[in-house]
């Protein structure tokens, strides 16, 4: 692996700590697919598990950051220019249905903004990582976004709100605009992976409405660092309070804004 600073082993550490717990609680919930009640609550206990062994490690390392956590909500810590950005399950619905595609998301944000973040699928074994100015890596390999320039050639990748979430219509009418300009839009579940893959320039782009700080913060520092662009979907900067977001590779951004605000 390339060399890692001190901040960056610290945050691997502990997305390694409580993915061994996520790993075993995953062969849990496929096991009980069949039961007829399913596997939500043994997958909400799973999720406050690993949650609180990242907290945990984390406080530790460094007991004056402060922290925002997708369960336990935010903790102020004695230094008000740093604090950490935990999701311990991105991809719930997945890890509910024994879909291998979720991921722990760690991110640390410095004076508002991201400066490292972590995206770790234990069940694939797949650590993307990033820190400011250092390049963003797929376990031991530099990543980049990918080089499309034609839309036509770019597979997006997007959310679509679930039943009783806002902005459904609209997500729908985006999609038929996305699926008659490019090759194709994938649906995968788990925001902070789409990013990473953007990063790793598997996808072209990712957008997505309705979205917490904890779901994009550790993924828009991978796809910074991997060359690409973030942004609101409209343009503007607060993509980590806003809850919207864009991430594409430089040469699509504008043509992509472009057609997700026709």
């Amino acid at each position: 692996m390339p060399h890692t600073s001190a901040l960056m082993t610290v945050m691997i550490n502990a997305a390694r700590k409580a993915a061994r717990g996520l790993v075993r609680d995953f062969g849990e919930a496929q096991a009980l697919q069949v039961s007829r009640k399913g596997a939500a609550d043994f997958v909400s206990r799973a999720d406050l598990k690993a949650e609180e062994e990242i907290y945990e490690e984390l406080s530790k390392a460094r007991p004056k950051y402060g922290f925002v956590m997708e369960e336990k909500g935010e903790v102020e810590g004695s230094d008000n220019s740093n604090r950490w950005i935990i999701d311990p399950l991105d991809g719930t619905t997945n890890f509910l249905h024994g879909l291998p595609q979720f991921a722990i998301s760690i991110a640390l944000e410095r004076d508002r903004q991201p400066y490292a973040g972590v995206v770790y699928n234990p069940a694939t074994d797949e650590l993307f990582w990033a820190e400011k100015g250092e390049g963003a890596y797929l376990n031991d390999r530099r990543i980049r976004v990918s080089g499309r320039t034609d839309l036509s050639t770019c597979l997006f990748a997007c959310g679509l709100p679930f039943a009783g979430r806002p902005g459904r219509k609209q997500a729908l009418e985006e999609t038929k605009r996305v699926l008659r300009e490019t090759s194709g839009i994938r649906r995968f579940g788990a925001a902070a992976l789409d990013l990473a893959f953007v990063a790793a320039g598997r996808f072209d782009a990712f957008w997505e409405r309705n979205l917490n700080i904890w779901d994009v913060a550790a993924g828009a520092c991978l796809v910074r660092e991997a060359g690409g662009m973030v942004s609101e979907i409209e343009g503007g900067k607060h993509y980590l309070t806003a809850g919207s977001i864009l991430a594409t590779n430089p040469e699509i951004y504008e043509k992509a804004q472009n057609l997700l605000r026709d």
